[in-house]
């Protein structure tokens, strides 16, 4: 059994004359063959939390953590048998069309990331695959025709027994995991800090740019 655990960094508005909206949009990877491990890692990061900090629901999120608990699970990740794959957009860069159809084109990035996975071996394909993808409240983005999509495209390319789910982090604790080496890329692209980067660099199997 093998496991892909996706979540993004950045959005996917095109109005830059917003304060908010980022330059850059990345979608990453995290597989592994065990997923216990991962969980093992967030928890132990969890617990070492300030009894304050705890009252989230057992959830941590990158964005929100001091750097001490970014470095911890990082290091921890870089640690485990695992890999990462990751799609960076400049943004300034998508077609006009894409721009206008977001959902096409976070289903066509993610495609592609797939695709190179599967194309190059990178994880056992004889055996199932569960890709487990990050839903959040405000991600309208992932949803059956997101599945639906995905499928088809396994279908028509790869022999693979593949199986799709959508979880949050809360109901997936790997979620967390791969939440804070998306954000550890996003970081690198979108502010120029490579700190938190060079923690898991040596795990990074691929990392792509889209419309260069």
């Amino acid at each position: 059994m093998a496991y892909i655990f996706l979540d993004e960094s950045g959005d996917l508005g095109f109005n830059f004359d917003k304060e908010k909206t980022s330059k850059y949009f990345i979608i990453t990877f995290l597989f592994v063959t065990n997923k216990r491990v991962i969980e093992k890692i967030v928890s132990k990061t969890h617990g070492e939390l300030k009894k304050k900090y705890k009252k989230r629901g057992g959830l941590l999120h990158s964005f929100r953590e001091k750097p001490i608990v970014r470095q911890r699970l990082l290091k921890r990740l870089a640690g485990k048998d695992c890999l990462i794959m990751a799609i960076f957009l400049n943004k300034n860069k998508v077609y006009t069309k894409l721009q206008n159809e977001k959902d096409v084109l976070y289903n066509y990035v993610t495609n592609i990331l797939l695709d190179r996975i599967f194309t190059k071996k990178m994880i056992n394909i004889k055996e199932p695959i569960i890709l487990i993808a990050s839903r959040k409240e405000t991600n309208k983005f992932l949803n059956e025709n997101f599945k639906n999509y995905l499928r088809q495209f396994i279908k028509n390319n790869h022999k693979i027994n593949l199986t799709i789910e959508i979880k949050t982090p809360y109901e997936e604790k790997s979620l967390q995991a791969v939440d804070f080496v998306s954000w550890a890329i996003f970081r690198k692209y979108q502010w120029g800090d490579e700190s938190y980067y060079n923690l898991i660099k040596q795990k990074i199997a691929e990392e792509n740019p889209l419309f260069t």
